[in-house]
């Protein structure tokens, strides 16, 4: 373990991860944003999400800085008496979880398929590339939007982890196509170098070769792809959540709260969507920053 720290730290990863002030301010950004979502339940100074404990004496209430603030809280409240920044701190642990689940299960689907049609070619690579052409010609949120409303349709009474289950289905369904065609890519220039033919000709399967020889060398564009995809997923639930078809309403992610905070924005309750849309837009920066650091930093012509 400490040699594989040691090798990290001494690599060129970390060296061009020293030598950039803006993948080093995105990272701050990104690691407070992520420990404040995970360890919620310490940080917080109020539980939103604890109705028991809601005051609807203290709603829409500005922060604490205005007049008619309470050092109470510290950005306000919204119209049901929910701290704003502790809503934030739920909200974030919401949407980084459908957006980090998503990226997973389009990772797990686009890299299989990618791998397997630049790899064993013919026919199999041509249907898996024209579903991939069918998946692209429709918009990724108008598919998401469809799927959910489908799955709410079946499901009307579903629990809420079915619910989360649907809406990060919805999300993945057009999220595996980038990976497949980028592994597809990759995959074709190294089935035809020599360890590939080298173990086929030894009579290694297959299968072991595309899992053990073939997937370590194409993993590269796909982590600067997952990166960057993480930041869309958040943006796409959000988006969901903001029509009314995203997480349920008593687990309100970031897009509930800009929801929320947008019916009251005409009657000078700026704080409800100012600042879920603030933090909203933070965490999505910060994580293409680091992706487009992470794209540069493993690409040895731009060192």
């Amino acid at each position: 373990m400490k040699s594989a720290l040691r090798r990290f730290f001494d690599g060129d990863l970390w060296y061009s991860f020293r030598r950039s002030p803006t993948a080093m301010v995105a990272a701050v950004v990104a690691f407070t944003c992520i420990f404040c979502a995970l360890f919620a339940e310490l940080v917080a100074p109020h539980n939103p999400m604890d109705l028991a404990t809601l005051e609807l004496a203290d709603s829409r209430l500005p922060p604490a800085w205005l007049p008619e603030g309470s050092s109470k809280y510290l950005l306000g409240t919204d119209d049901q008496g929910r701290d704003i920044l502790s809503a934030l701190m739920y909200g974030s642990r919401i949407s980084l979880l459908v957006g980090v689940a998503s990226v997973l299960v389009s990772l797990a689907v686009g890299v299989s398929l990618g791998l397997l049609a630049g790899f064993v070619g013919g026919k199999t690579d041509a249907f898996i590339m024209r579903l991939c052409d069918v998946m692209l010609s429709f918009p990724s949120i108008l598919v998401a939007l469809l799927i959910d409303g489908i799955g709410r349709a079946v499901f009307p009474n579903a629990h809420e982890g079915l619910a989360f289950a649907v809406l990060i289905v919805a999300i993945s369904l057009t999220g595996w196509v980038q990976y497949a065609r980028t592994v597809r890519g990759s995959t074709l220039v190294e089935r035809n170098k020599e360890y590939v033919q080298a173990a086929r000709v030894i009579g290694v399967p297959t299968l072991r070769i595309m899992r053990r020889h073939v997937l370590p060398n194409v993993t590269g564009p796909v982590m600067v792809l997952a990166t960057i995809q993480v930041a869309s997923a958040i943006l796409i639930e959000a988006t969901l959540s903001f029509l009314g078809v995203g997480v349920p309403p008593t687990s309100p992610s970031l897009g509930t709260l800009i929801r929320v905070g947008n019916d009251l924005l005409f009657s000078g309750e700026w704080w409800i969507t100012l600042y879920p849309g603030a933090m909203l837009v933070m965490i999505a920066l910060s994580v293409n920053l680091l992706g487009d650091w992470l794209r540069d930093a493993l690409n040895p012509k731009l060192r």
